[in-house]
């Protein structure tokens, strides 16, 4: 494993992981902390360094529990793996029944709508900033748009 794919891994990891919005999606969903890190790790690494990488660099990109055998690494990620399709799978089969459409969770498809949102918002500002600097007003609409998922969000997942 290169230190160049790990460090490159891992920064864009450690960002995700201290993102805000995914801290507060995290502690209420199915997968832990370490899942989730080796599920991003997983999808992320050969986007990231622009080449196929094996298990064992993978697991090797590991900033929670470093020190990881490959074997672990694959157990952690089948967890993450069944975990998100049980996840999505509980998702159809509400929608299948109708249930998706029930008023107690149409709070939580206003903030899903407002999340895509913000990833949009945010993309597009990210992209532009490669182009021209960014304005202030427009810095402040992202910011903005954050903290009000950031609240919505802890609202929701109080309960």
């Amino acid at each position: 494993m290169t230190e160049e794919f790990s460090e490159k891994v891992q920064e864009k990891i450690i960002r995700l992981l201290e993102d805000p919005l995914v801290e507060i999606l995290l502690e209420k969903s199915h997968l832990s902390k370490i899942q989730l890190e080796t599920f991003l790790i997983n999808v992320l690494a050969e986007e990231i360094v622009g080449r196929k990488a094996n298990f064992q660099e993978k697991a090797g990109c590991r900033q929670i529990n470093k020190k990881i055998s490959r074997g672990a690494f694959n157990r952690t990620l089948r967890q993450a793996e069944r975990n998100t399709t049980r996840s999505i799978n509980t998702i159809l089969l509400l929608g299948y029944l109708g249930i998706l459409d029930s008023p107690r969770l149409q709070p939580f498809i206003e903030v899903s709508n407002r999340l895509d949102l913000y990833v949009k918002t945010y993309s597009k500002l990210w992209e532009r900033q490669k182009i021209e600097p960014i304005k202030q007003n427009k810095l402040g609409e992202v910011l903005s748009l954050r903290k009000n998922l950031e609240n919505s969000l802890k609202e929701l997942t109080s309960s």
